[in-house]
Protein backbone atom coordinates (compact mmCIF):
# COMPACT_ATOMS: atom_id res chain seq x y z
CA UNK A 1 0.00 0.00 0.00
CA UNK A 2 1.26 3.43 -1.06
CA UNK A 3 1.93 5.61 1.78
CA UNK A 4 -0.30 8.35 0.86
CA UNK A 5 -3.05 5.57 1.11
CA UNK A 6 -2.31 4.76 4.43
CA UNK A 7 -2.23 8.69 5.16
CA UNK A 8 -5.94 8.24 4.30
CA UNK A 9 -6.84 5.38 5.63
CA UNK A 10 -9.65 5.61 7.83
CA UNK A 11 -8.91 5.72 11.49
CA UNK A 12 -11.30 2.55 11.76
CA UNK A 13 -9.78 0.65 9.73
CA UNK A 14 -6.46 1.20 10.59
CA UNK A 15 -6.93 0.16 14.47
CA UNK A 16 -8.52 -2.85 12.45
CA UNK A 17 -5.44 -3.43 10.69
CA UNK A 18 -3.29 -2.72 14.14
CA UNK A 19 -5.79 -6.05 15.42
CA UNK A 20 -5.23 -8.25 13.03
CA UNK A 21 -1.47 -7.20 12.71
CA UNK A 22 -1.62 -6.46 8.71
CA UNK A 23 -0.35 -2.85 9.87
CA UNK A 24 2.03 -1.26 12.47
CA UNK A 25 1.34 1.64 14.15
CA UNK A 26 5.24 2.22 13.76
CA UNK A 27 4.36 2.18 9.84
CA UNK A 28 0.95 4.61 10.19
CA UNK A 29 2.55 7.14 12.29
CA UNK A 30 5.86 7.27 10.03
CA UNK A 31 3.99 7.86 6.81
CA UNK A 32 2.09 10.42 8.90
CA UNK A 33 5.01 12.38 9.78
CA UNK A 34 6.66 12.14 6.18
CA UNK A 35 3.31 13.55 5.19
CA UNK A 36 3.25 16.30 7.44
CA UNK A 37 6.98 16.98 6.88
CA UNK A 38 6.26 17.57 3.23
CA UNK A 39 3.00 19.21 3.24
CA UNK A 40 3.15 21.71 6.27
CA UNK A 41 5.37 24.22 4.67
CA UNK A 42 2.89 24.61 1.95
CA UNK A 43 -0.50 24.69 4.55
CA UNK A 44 0.81 25.64 8.27
CA UNK A 45 -1.49 23.59 9.74
CA UNK A 46 0.20 22.30 12.39
CA UNK A 47 2.09 24.47 15.67
CA UNK A 48 4.32 22.05 17.85
CA UNK A 49 5.02 18.33 16.88
CA UNK A 50 5.68 15.64 18.78
CA UNK A 51 7.07 13.58 16.32
CA UNK A 52 9.92 11.49 18.13
CA UNK A 53 7.43 11.16 21.08
CA UNK A 54 4.83 10.13 19.24
CA UNK A 55 6.99 7.31 17.24
CA UNK A 56 8.39 6.04 20.75
CA UNK A 57 4.50 5.29 21.56
CA UNK A 58 3.93 3.81 18.73
CA UNK A 59 6.74 1.45 18.98
CA UNK A 60 5.03 0.30 22.40
CA UNK A 61 1.29 0.24 20.95
CA UNK A 62 3.15 -1.98 18.40
CA UNK A 63 4.44 -4.28 20.96
CA UNK A 64 0.96 -4.45 22.98
CA UNK A 65 -1.20 -5.59 19.60
CA UNK A 66 2.37 -8.24 18.71
CA UNK A 67 1.65 -10.26 21.90
CA UNK A 68 -1.83 -9.84 22.16
CA UNK A 69 -2.12 -7.44 25.25
CA UNK A 70 -5.36 -5.98 25.99
CA UNK A 71 -5.73 -2.78 23.99
CA UNK A 72 -8.09 0.41 24.39
CA UNK A 73 -10.18 2.26 22.25
CA UNK A 74 -7.53 4.06 20.33
CA UNK A 75 -4.66 2.10 20.85
CA UNK A 76 -1.78 3.70 18.92
CA UNK A 77 -3.16 5.81 17.06
CA UNK A 78 -1.97 9.42 15.87
CA UNK A 79 -4.53 12.65 16.69
CA UNK A 80 -4.10 15.89 15.71
CA UNK A 81 -5.25 18.25 19.23
CA UNK A 82 -6.07 22.01 18.76
CA UNK A 83 -3.57 24.03 20.21
CA UNK A 84 -5.60 25.13 22.66
CA UNK A 85 -7.03 22.66 25.43
CA UNK A 86 -4.44 21.61 27.62
CA UNK A 87 -1.70 18.50 27.91
CA UNK A 88 0.62 19.10 31.18
CA UNK A 89 4.00 19.43 30.37
CA UNK A 90 3.33 20.25 26.91
CA UNK A 91 3.64 23.89 25.35
CA UNK A 92 -0.13 25.52 24.87
CA UNK A 93 -0.10 28.59 23.14
CA UNK A 94 -4.23 29.18 21.86
CA UNK A 95 -2.27 30.95 18.87
CA UNK A 96 -1.38 33.96 20.98
CA UNK A 97 1.94 35.71 21.62
CA UNK A 98 0.64 35.86 25.05
CA UNK A 99 1.04 32.44 25.78
CA UNK A 100 3.96 31.62 23.30
CA UNK A 101 6.10 30.50 26.80
CA UNK A 102 2.90 28.87 28.54
CA UNK A 103 3.81 25.16 29.21
CA UNK A 104 0.44 23.36 30.36
CA UNK A 105 0.45 22.46 34.57
CA UNK A 106 -2.67 19.78 33.62
CA UNK A 107 -4.41 17.95 31.04
CA UNK A 108 -7.38 18.59 30.06
CA UNK A 109 -10.16 16.28 30.73
CA UNK A 110 -11.03 15.74 26.72
CA UNK A 111 -7.27 15.04 26.34
CA UNK A 112 -6.97 12.89 29.32
CA UNK A 113 -9.23 10.36 27.93
CA UNK A 114 -7.99 10.41 24.41
CA UNK A 115 -4.18 9.71 26.01
CA UNK A 116 -6.19 6.90 28.14
CA UNK A 117 -7.77 5.63 25.32
CA UNK A 118 -3.77 4.93 24.21
CA UNK A 119 -4.28 8.24 21.33
CA UNK A 120 -0.98 9.85 20.57
CA UNK A 121 -0.78 13.34 20.06
CA UNK A 122 1.27 13.63 16.89
CA UNK A 123 0.71 17.12 16.40
CA UNK A 124 -1.14 20.14 17.96
CA UNK A 125 -3.47 21.86 15.18
CA UNK A 126 -3.35 25.67 14.54
CA UNK A 127 -6.02 27.96 15.66
CA UNK A 128 -6.92 32.09 15.40
CA UNK A 129 -5.67 33.68 18.44
CA UNK A 130 -7.78 32.48 21.18
CA UNK A 131 -10.09 31.04 18.80
CA UNK A 132 -11.84 33.92 18.44
CA UNK A 133 -12.30 33.85 14.64
CA UNK A 134 -13.89 32.07 12.12
CA UNK A 135 -10.82 31.89 10.27
CA UNK A 136 -7.71 30.46 11.05
CA UNK A 137 -4.06 33.40 11.14
CA UNK A 138 -2.31 34.52 14.04
CA UNK A 139 0.28 37.11 14.80
CA UNK A 140 2.16 34.15 16.44
CA UNK A 141 1.60 31.41 13.49
CA UNK A 142 0.92 32.67 10.36
CA UNK A 143 -2.04 31.99 8.37
CA UNK A 144 -2.80 28.40 7.93
CA UNK A 145 -4.05 27.49 4.17
CA UNK A 146 -7.06 25.02 2.84
CA UNK A 147 -5.36 22.24 0.90
CA UNK A 148 -7.75 22.50 -1.80
CA UNK A 149 -7.13 25.79 -2.79
CA UNK A 150 -3.97 27.35 -0.80
CA UNK A 151 -5.25 31.26 -1.34
CA UNK A 152 -8.36 30.23 0.64
CA UNK A 153 -8.70 29.87 4.72
CA UNK A 154 -9.11 26.18 5.77
CA UNK A 155 -12.19 28.20 8.16
CA UNK A 156 -11.83 28.18 12.34
CA UNK A 157 -11.39 28.33 14.53
CA UNK A 158 -10.37 24.58 14.63
CA UNK A 159 -8.79 25.27 11.06
CA UNK A 160 -5.35 23.83 11.87
CA UNK A 161 -7.62 20.49 12.41
CA UNK A 162 -9.62 20.48 9.00
CA UNK A 163 -6.64 21.47 7.09
CA UNK A 164 -4.75 18.22 8.93
CA UNK A 165 -7.56 15.87 8.29
CA UNK A 166 -7.91 17.14 4.81
CA UNK A 167 -4.48 16.45 3.65
CA UNK A 168 -3.50 13.32 5.46
CA UNK A 169 -1.29 14.78 8.26
CA UNK A 170 -3.65 12.81 10.69
CA UNK A 171 -6.88 10.78 10.60
CA UNK A 172 -8.69 12.19 13.76
CA UNK A 173 -8.68 15.51 15.52
CA UNK A 174 -10.10 17.72 17.86
CA UNK A 175 -11.88 20.98 17.66
CA UNK A 176 -14.10 23.11 19.81
CA UNK A 177 -17.50 25.09 18.99
CA UNK A 178 -18.41 28.17 20.62
CA UNK A 179 -19.96 29.77 17.20
CA UNK A 180 -19.14 27.21 14.40
CA UNK A 181 -15.13 26.22 14.75
CA UNK A 182 -15.45 22.38 14.19
CA UNK A 183 -18.35 23.16 11.67
CA UNK A 184 -16.66 25.88 9.73
CA UNK A 185 -13.81 24.19 8.94
CA UNK A 186 -15.52 21.02 8.08
CA UNK A 187 -17.11 22.90 5.68
CA UNK A 188 -14.21 24.66 4.44
CA UNK A 189 -11.87 21.79 4.59
CA UNK A 190 -14.86 18.86 2.95
CA UNK A 191 -14.35 16.50 6.45
CA UNK A 192 -16.41 15.74 9.10
CA UNK A 193 -17.12 17.68 12.46
CA UNK A 194 -19.48 16.93 15.53
CA UNK A 195 -21.12 19.75 17.55
CA UNK A 196 -22.46 17.78 20.59
CA UNK A 197 -25.18 18.69 22.41
CA UNK A 198 -24.15 21.04 25.55
CA UNK A 199 -23.23 18.32 28.69
CA UNK A 200 -22.61 15.90 26.61
CA UNK A 201 -18.65 16.09 26.34
CA UNK A 202 -16.74 17.72 29.40
CA UNK A 203 -14.79 20.46 29.13
CA UNK A 204 -12.69 22.74 31.28
CA UNK A 205 -13.58 25.63 33.32
CA UNK A 206 -15.37 28.47 33.54
CA UNK A 207 -16.36 27.65 29.73
CA UNK A 208 -17.90 24.13 30.51
CA UNK A 209 -20.72 26.54 31.92
CA UNK A 210 -21.28 28.36 28.62
CA UNK A 211 -23.89 26.91 27.13
CA UNK A 212 -22.61 28.15 23.87
CA UNK A 213 -19.36 25.76 23.92
CA UNK A 214 -18.95 22.46 23.09
CA UNK A 215 -15.66 20.24 22.53
CA UNK A 216 -15.86 17.61 19.86
CA UNK A 217 -14.61 15.20 17.26
CA UNK A 218 -13.15 16.24 13.83
CA UNK A 219 -12.53 13.22 11.14
CA UNK A 220 -12.90 12.44 7.46
CA UNK A 221 -15.55 9.79 7.86
CA UNK A 222 -18.46 9.79 9.97
CA UNK A 223 -18.08 6.30 11.97
CA UNK A 224 -14.43 8.17 12.71
CA UNK A 225 -15.91 10.90 13.97
CA UNK A 226 -18.43 8.50 16.44
CA UNK A 227 -15.29 6.33 17.42
CA UNK A 228 -13.65 9.41 19.13
CA UNK A 229 -16.59 11.05 20.45
CA UNK A 230 -17.55 7.77 22.15
CA UNK A 231 -13.70 8.32 23.82
CA UNK A 232 -14.50 11.91 25.11
CA UNK A 233 -18.15 11.83 25.87
CA UNK A 234 -19.92 11.08 29.49
CA UNK A 235 -19.70 12.42 32.99
CA UNK A 236 -17.03 13.65 34.32
CA UNK A 237 -16.37 14.49 37.92
CA UNK A 238 -14.20 18.04 37.47
CA UNK A 239 -17.43 19.37 35.05
CA UNK A 240 -21.14 19.33 36.92
CA UNK A 241 -22.40 20.37 33.40
CA UNK A 242 -21.60 16.60 31.65
CA UNK A 243 -24.73 14.44 32.01
CA UNK A 244 -25.49 11.00 32.82
CA UNK A 245 -25.32 8.08 31.79
CA UNK A 246 -22.44 8.36 29.22
CA UNK A 247 -24.17 7.65 25.61
CA UNK A 248 -22.28 5.51 23.46
CA UNK A 249 -22.79 5.08 19.77
CA UNK A 250 -23.17 2.77 17.15
CA UNK A 251 -20.78 2.02 14.53
CA UNK A 252 -22.51 1.03 12.13
CA UNK A 253 -24.98 2.74 10.47
CA UNK A 254 -28.95 1.76 9.55
CA UNK A 255 -31.30 2.94 7.31
CA UNK A 256 -33.14 6.21 7.07
CA UNK A 257 -36.37 5.32 4.81
CA UNK A 258 -39.43 6.79 6.11
CA UNK A 259 -37.69 9.20 7.99
CA UNK A 260 -39.11 13.28 7.81
CA UNK A 261 -36.15 15.94 6.93
CA UNK A 262 -37.18 19.60 6.89
CA UNK A 263 -34.82 22.00 5.27
CA UNK A 264 -34.14 25.35 5.14
CA UNK A 265 -32.08 26.85 2.53
CA UNK A 266 -31.47 29.97 4.83
CA UNK A 267 -32.63 29.75 8.23
CA UNK A 268 -34.77 33.02 7.65
CA UNK A 269 -31.80 35.16 8.35
CA UNK A 270 -28.71 34.15 6.39
CA UNK A 271 -27.64 35.08 2.61
CA UNK A 272 -26.00 31.69 1.15
CA UNK A 273 -24.63 32.02 -2.46
CA UNK A 274 -26.18 30.08 -5.23
CA UNK A 275 -23.56 27.56 -5.60
CA UNK A 276 -23.77 26.62 -2.39
CA UNK A 277 -27.35 26.16 -2.52
CA UNK A 278 -27.12 24.29 -4.99
CA UNK A 279 -24.96 21.76 -3.62
CA UNK A 280 -27.11 21.29 -0.35
CA UNK A 281 -30.02 20.76 -2.96
CA UNK A 282 -27.86 17.63 -4.38
CA UNK A 283 -27.29 16.68 -0.89
CA UNK A 284 -31.27 16.51 -0.26
CA UNK A 285 -31.36 14.46 -3.37
CA UNK A 286 -29.27 11.45 -1.71
CA UNK A 287 -31.25 11.94 1.18
CA UNK A 288 -34.53 11.61 -0.94
CA UNK A 289 -33.24 8.80 -2.55
CA UNK A 290 -32.54 6.76 0.98
CA UNK A 291 -36.34 7.37 0.92
CA UNK A 292 -36.55 10.20 3.48
CA UNK A 293 -38.90 12.86 2.57
CA UNK A 294 -37.87 16.20 2.25
CA UNK A 295 -40.13 19.62 3.25
CA UNK A 296 -38.70 22.72 2.77
CA UNK A 297 -39.51 24.96 5.72
CA UNK A 298 -39.47 28.72 6.68
CA UNK A 299 -37.86 29.45 9.99
CA UNK A 300 -39.22 33.30 10.81
CA UNK A 301 -35.90 34.59 11.82
CA UNK A 302 -34.24 37.91 10.82
CA UNK A 303 -31.44 39.31 11.57
CA UNK A 304 -31.69 39.77 15.55
CA UNK A 305 -31.01 36.02 16.13
CA UNK A 306 -27.59 36.21 14.91
CA UNK A 307 -27.18 39.77 16.53
CA UNK A 308 -28.56 38.15 19.56
CA UNK A 309 -25.60 35.23 19.18
CA UNK A 310 -22.99 37.76 18.55
CA UNK A 311 -23.97 39.99 21.24
CA UNK A 312 -24.08 36.78 23.59
CA UNK A 313 -20.36 36.05 22.95
CA UNK A 314 -19.17 39.62 23.20
CA UNK A 315 -20.41 39.56 26.67
CA UNK A 316 -19.08 36.34 27.99
CA UNK A 317 -16.37 35.53 25.67
CA UNK A 318 -15.52 38.92 24.37
CA UNK A 319 -15.11 39.88 28.13
CA UNK A 320 -12.58 36.88 29.06
CA UNK A 321 -10.35 38.49 26.66
CA UNK A 322 -10.52 42.09 27.86
CA UNK A 323 -9.28 41.11 31.18
CA UNK A 324 -5.59 40.96 29.27
CA UNK A 325 -6.39 44.58 27.08
CA UNK A 326 -4.52 46.58 29.60
CA UNK A 327 -1.49 44.22 29.96
CA UNK A 328 -1.51 43.04 26.32
CA UNK A 329 -3.10 44.36 23.96
CA UNK A 330 -0.23 45.47 22.17
CA UNK A 331 0.26 41.91 21.12
CA UNK A 332 -3.23 41.35 20.04
CA UNK A 333 -4.28 40.36 16.61
CA UNK A 334 -6.41 43.08 15.27
CA UNK A 335 -9.40 40.57 15.66
CA UNK A 336 -9.20 39.78 19.22
CA UNK A 337 -8.20 43.21 20.13
CA UNK A 338 -11.62 44.24 18.52
CA UNK A 339 -13.73 41.60 20.51
CA UNK A 340 -11.83 42.11 23.68
CA UNK A 341 -13.00 45.78 22.96
CA UNK A 342 -16.62 44.95 22.37
CA UNK A 343 -16.65 42.60 25.18
CA UNK A 344 -15.35 45.59 28.01
CA UNK A 345 -18.13 48.13 26.69
CA UNK A 346 -20.69 44.76 27.23
CA UNK A 347 -23.38 45.27 29.44
CA UNK A 348 -25.27 43.06 31.87
CA UNK A 349 -28.42 44.85 30.08
CA UNK A 350 -26.99 43.91 26.51
CA UNK A 351 -26.67 40.12 27.87
CA UNK A 352 -29.94 39.61 29.01
CA UNK A 353 -31.40 41.29 26.01
CA UNK A 354 -29.35 38.56 23.95
CA UNK A 355 -30.81 35.60 26.29
CA UNK A 356 -34.52 37.20 25.94
CA UNK A 357 -34.00 36.30 21.98
CA UNK A 358 -31.98 33.40 22.36
CA UNK A 359 -34.94 31.95 24.80
CA UNK A 360 -37.48 33.42 22.11
CA UNK A 361 -36.10 31.35 18.89
CA UNK A 362 -36.04 27.98 19.91
CA UNK A 363 -40.00 27.98 19.45
CA UNK A 364 -40.17 27.58 15.85
CA UNK A 365 -37.38 24.86 15.57
CA UNK A 366 -38.60 23.10 18.05
CA UNK A 367 -42.38 22.88 16.17
CA UNK A 368 -40.76 21.87 12.85
CA UNK A 369 -38.45 19.15 15.25
CA UNK A 370 -41.94 17.80 16.31
CA UNK A 371 -42.69 17.12 12.84
CA UNK A 372 -39.78 16.22 11.57
CA UNK A 373 -36.88 13.74 12.71
CA UNK A 374 -34.35 16.51 11.52
CA UNK A 375 -33.35 19.76 10.10
CA UNK A 376 -30.82 20.04 7.22
CA UNK A 377 -29.41 23.75 6.15
CA UNK A 378 -26.15 24.69 4.74
CA UNK A 379 -22.76 25.46 6.80
CA UNK A 380 -21.73 28.53 5.22
CA UNK A 381 -23.40 30.85 3.40
CA UNK A 382 -20.14 31.80 1.00
CA UNK A 383 -17.77 29.16 -1.02
CA UNK A 384 -15.07 30.13 1.22
CA UNK A 385 -13.07 33.20 2.44
CA UNK A 386 -9.48 34.19 1.79
CA UNK A 387 -6.58 33.03 3.80
CA UNK A 388 -5.38 35.67 5.80
CA UNK A 389 -9.27 37.22 5.77
CA UNK A 390 -9.20 39.72 8.43
CA UNK A 391 -12.57 40.46 9.74
CA UNK A 392 -11.94 44.18 11.22
CA UNK A 393 -10.89 45.66 7.59
CA UNK A 394 -12.42 43.25 4.71
CA UNK A 395 -15.94 42.95 3.45
CA UNK A 396 -18.23 39.81 2.51
CA UNK A 397 -20.95 39.89 -0.07
CA UNK A 398 -23.07 37.37 -0.48
CA UNK A 399 -25.60 37.59 -3.59
CA UNK A 400 -24.65 41.41 -3.72
CA UNK A 401 -25.11 42.21 -0.50
CA UNK A 402 -23.03 42.69 2.67
CA UNK A 403 -23.21 40.83 5.62
CA UNK A 404 -21.92 40.92 9.18
CA UNK A 405 -17.91 40.03 8.41
CA UNK A 406 -17.73 38.56 12.18
CA UNK A 407 -19.29 35.30 11.29
CA UNK A 408 -22.48 36.70 9.22
CA UNK A 409 -21.72 34.60 6.83
CA UNK A 410 -21.57 31.59 8.52
CA UNK A 411 -25.06 29.74 9.38
CA UNK A 412 -23.20 27.76 12.66
CA UNK A 413 -23.59 30.35 15.70
CA UNK A 414 -28.06 29.75 15.83
CA UNK A 415 -26.96 26.01 17.01
CA UNK A 416 -24.72 27.25 19.87
CA UNK A 417 -27.48 29.45 20.63
CA UNK A 418 -29.86 25.96 20.42
CA UNK A 419 -27.16 23.94 21.88
CA UNK A 420 -29.40 21.33 23.00
CA UNK A 421 -29.74 20.44 19.68
CA UNK A 422 -26.96 17.53 17.91
CA UNK A 423 -25.17 19.07 14.92
CA UNK A 424 -23.27 16.96 12.36
CA UNK A 425 -21.41 18.60 9.64
CA UNK A 426 -20.66 16.32 6.21
CA UNK A 427 -19.26 17.69 2.53
CA UNK A 428 -21.90 18.78 -0.01
CA UNK A 429 -19.65 18.78 -2.82
CA UNK A 430 -17.18 21.64 -4.56
CA UNK A 431 -17.64 25.06 -5.19
CA UNK A 432 -16.27 26.67 -8.60
CA UNK A 433 -13.03 27.84 -6.26
CA UNK A 434 -12.07 24.43 -5.63
CA UNK A 435 -13.21 24.49 -1.79
CA UNK A 436 -15.50 22.01 -0.42
CA UNK A 437 -19.10 23.16 1.14
CA UNK A 438 -21.47 21.76 3.54
CA UNK A 439 -24.52 20.75 5.41
CA UNK A 440 -25.26 20.59 8.92
CA UNK A 441 -27.75 17.83 10.10
CA UNK A 442 -29.25 18.60 12.79
CA UNK A 443 -31.24 16.11 15.28
CA UNK A 444 -33.74 16.99 18.29
CA UNK A 445 -32.53 17.42 21.77
CA UNK A 446 -29.90 15.23 22.74
CA UNK A 447 -30.56 12.58 20.00
CA UNK A 448 -26.70 12.09 18.84
CA UNK A 449 -27.74 8.49 17.39
CA UNK A 450 -30.03 9.99 15.02
CA UNK A 451 -27.65 12.64 13.20
CA UNK A 452 -25.19 9.90 13.13
CA UNK A 453 -27.46 7.52 11.70
CA UNK A 454 -28.20 10.23 9.16
CA UNK A 455 -24.51 11.24 8.50
CA UNK A 456 -23.61 7.45 7.90
CA UNK A 457 -26.57 6.89 5.73
CA UNK A 458 -25.49 9.55 3.74
CA UNK A 459 -21.82 9.01 3.40
CA UNK A 460 -22.56 5.58 2.36
CA UNK A 461 -24.81 5.99 -0.33
CA UNK A 462 -21.96 8.61 -1.79
CA UNK A 463 -18.85 6.13 -0.97
CA UNK A 464 -17.23 8.26 1.16
CA UNK A 465 -14.87 11.21 0.75
CA UNK A 466 -11.27 11.23 0.21
CA UNK A 467 -10.83 8.06 -1.70
CA UNK A 468 -7.95 7.57 -4.64
CA UNK A 469 -8.80 10.72 -6.99
CA UNK A 470 -10.44 12.91 -4.36
CA UNK A 471 -7.61 14.21 -2.48
CA UNK A 472 -6.23 17.59 -2.44
CA UNK A 473 -3.29 17.80 -4.61
CA UNK A 474 -0.96 19.72 -2.48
Amino acid sequence: MADLDLCYMPAHEALARFRDKSLSPVELTQALIARAEAVQPALNAFTYTHFDEALDLARKAEAKYARGARVRALEGLPIGIKDENEIAGKPTSSGSLILKDHVAEHTSVNNRRILAAGGIVLARTATPEFSASGICWSRLWGVTRNPWNREMSPGGSSGGSGAALAAGMVPLAMGSDIGGSIRIPASACGVVGYKPPYGRNPDDGPFNLDFFCHTGPMARTVRDAALLQNVICGPDPSDIATLRPKLTLPLQGKPIKGWKIAYSPDLGAFQVDPEVRRNTEAALDVFRDLGATVTEVQIPWGQEVPQACIAYLVHIFGAFIAGMLEEHGDLMTPYVRQFAEMGASSTARDYVQALEVIADAYAPVGEILSRHDLLICPTLGVPGLPAAYDSTRDQVRINGQVVSPFLGWALTVPFNMLSRLPVLAVPSGFTSNGVPSGIQIVGRSYSDRDVFRAGMAYEGALGGWFGRGARPAV
